[in-house]
């Protein structure tokens, strides 16, 4: 099953499966993709700027992109 999506359409999808099932972006978009039949090479057509900057924010609390360096240590 395919099913063309747009960049809002998306974006809506993946903040109610957020919302919904408490769970973090990148594993909302991942179910998303996967529940559309789409690869994962198709996301970054797919993500808005405020997906991509929440998504950033999660993988700086996750240790797994570095921190800028104007944030404070503590929050």
């Amino acid at each position: 099953m395919f099913i063309e999506l747009s960049k809002e359409d998306f974006s809506k999808k993946v903040e109610n499966r957020v919302k919904e099932k408490e769970c973090s972006y990148m594993d909302a978009i991942i179910y998303i993709l996967e529940e559309n039949s789409l690869d994962i090479s198709v996301s970054p057509k797919l993500l808005s700027q405020p997906i991509i900057e929440k998504l950033q924010e999660e993988g700086q609390k996750l240790n797994l992109l570095p921190r800028k360096k104007n944030s404070l240590p503590f929050a």
